[in-house]
């Protein structure tokens, strides 16, 4: 009966259209609150944040009051909020209406203290920035203030201390993938077009992303594939394997990045910088497989190639080798040697074999000189003259091929050891790009995932 007779006592008469001063010229000061209780979901693409506060209004109605001692003692009664003045307090940042659970009922106290308690699903307008994903960090505002009335009808103020609500995580549920900093609080005033003035309320909600997810299935793909590729350097140039080899590993980092397309976030206004490492990545693969095909087309060189040019030989076989510490840089010059020794004797051989048995080159000069012999000697030593210089010609056409192979031979070993020093060459240079490349972006995102 005493709730009963007390609402009917408050409600009775009263007018919930206009604002509840006894004096217009009284402002109503609103006290407002807010816990995160849930980061629902961050949308990069629409930049659109969805969170789940407790949010909690004070205000004081001059109408809703009694005293306690005509009501049983009655110091604090629930309303409906429809039957009531509420202020007209939004959020500027909402895009949509959240389903938020509907609570009809407000606290009044007898001394006209109004408490109005709620959760609300805010989905909220946020300029996210997505260049340090999955390390990034994302400060979203949301604003309350009156949509009509402005500072002398409705003030607003903040219900506990900042510090308070600064890390407040009482009630946040921290198992999901944002984590929460703080929420920063700021008052200020603002106009429109020179009007009147307006009170506004900023709460600055700071969330961070937690990048353990990201960090396996992204990044460590990444980093093994690059470490096969450097691998891949290691086997040797004149094999075909390796362009083979380089081939699958582009292929296979092609089909990671479709994977993992729907897994990056997108915006109209940025790229993630984890999406350049990944095109940076793209790109050393193909310069690793350019090299590979040009250290194979150098250490394949067909027949009829010329040697190595002389600057070449100087550049690569003598000032390349002893920047890079190659052990065996004289096997080349080793090998040529002999190459040139065995063509000398060759040419030796030959100038020897030109001579008859007789010691001279023509064989009617032997004649001349060894008349006395007998003629049927002579032409058993003249047929036996015409068929050894048969066997020497054929000798000779023999030497002429084995010194054209070995000429191949040789040349294809110039090409074959200039390969191999350009190939480490490369290698060093493209080891010491992908090392400054990974410790830059290492370096980057330990500062931001520790700020």
């Amino acid at each position: 009966p005493s709730l009963r007779r007390l609402s009917h006592y408050l409600l009775s008469h009263y007018q919930k259209g206009i604002r509840p001063v006894r004096d217009w010229r009284t402002t109503t000061n609103v006290a407002i609150d807010l816990m995160v209780y849930a980061i629902l979901s961050v949308d990069e693409k629409n930049q659109v944040l969805t969170t789940y506060i407790w949010y909690r209004q004070h205000w004081t109605d001059e109408f809703l009051r009694w005293d306690p001692a005509r009501f049983d003692n009655l110091t604090q009664i629930s309303l409906p909020m429809e039957s009531i003045w509420v202020p007209d307090i939004l959020i500027n940042e909402f895009v949509d209406v959240g389903k938020s659970p509907h609570v009809p009922y407000v606290y009044v106290s007898h001394h006209g203290e109004v408490q109005n308690l709620k959760p609300i699903q805010v989905m909220t307008a946020c300029s996210l920035d997505i260049y340090n994903f999955p390390f990034d960090v994302q400060n979203c505002s949301l604003t309350f203030t009156s949509w009509l009335h402005n500072i002398r009808d409705i003030n607003l103020s903040l219900w506990r201390q900042p510090e308070l609500v600064k890390f407040d995580r009482s009630v946040f549920m921290n198992q999901g993938e944002w984590e929460l900093l703080y929420v920063l609080s700021h008052f200020q005033e603002f106009s429109v077009k020179s009007s009147d003035n307006y009170a506004e309320m900023k709460f600055y909600v700071v969330i961070r992303r937690r990048p353990l997810f990201y960090t396996v299935s992204l990044l460590l793909p990444s980093i093994f594939l690059m470490v096969m590729d450097i691998v891949g350097f290691y086997l040797p140039p004149n094999s075909g394997e390796r362009v083979s080899f380089k081939i699958t590993l582009l292929l296979g980092y092609s089909v990671f990045l479709i994977i993992v397309s729907d897994t990056l976030p997108a915006t109209a206004v940025g790229t993630p910088l984890i999406g350049i490492y990944f095109v940076v990545c793209m790109a050393l693969l193909v310069i690793s497989l350019t090299e590979t095909i040009l250290i194979v087309r150098l250490v394949h060189k067909q027949d009829l190639q010329p040697h190595v040019p002389e600057w070449v030989k100087h550049l690569l076989l003598e000032r390349a080798t002893v920047l890079l510490c190659i052990r065996d840089r004289k096997k080349f010059s080793q090998s040529r040697t002999q190459s040139l020794d065995i063509s000398r004797q060759a040419e030796n051989n030959d100038s020897t074999a030109k001579l008859t048995p007789y010691g001279c080159e023509d064989p009617r000069e032997c004649g001349a000189v060894g008349g006395t012999r007998p003629a049927p000697a002579f032409a058993s030593r003249a047929e036996g003259s015409a068929a050894l210089q048969g066997v020497l010609r054929e000798t000779t056409a023999i030497r002429q091929f084995l010194e054209k192979r070995e000429e191949f031979r040789d040349v294809a070993r110039e090409w074959l050891q200039v390969g191999y020093v350009l190939d480490v060459l490369l290698f060093r240079a493209y080891l010491v790009a992908v090392l400054a490349y990974s410790i830059t972006l290492g370096t980057l995102w330990s500062v931001w995932r520790d700020a």
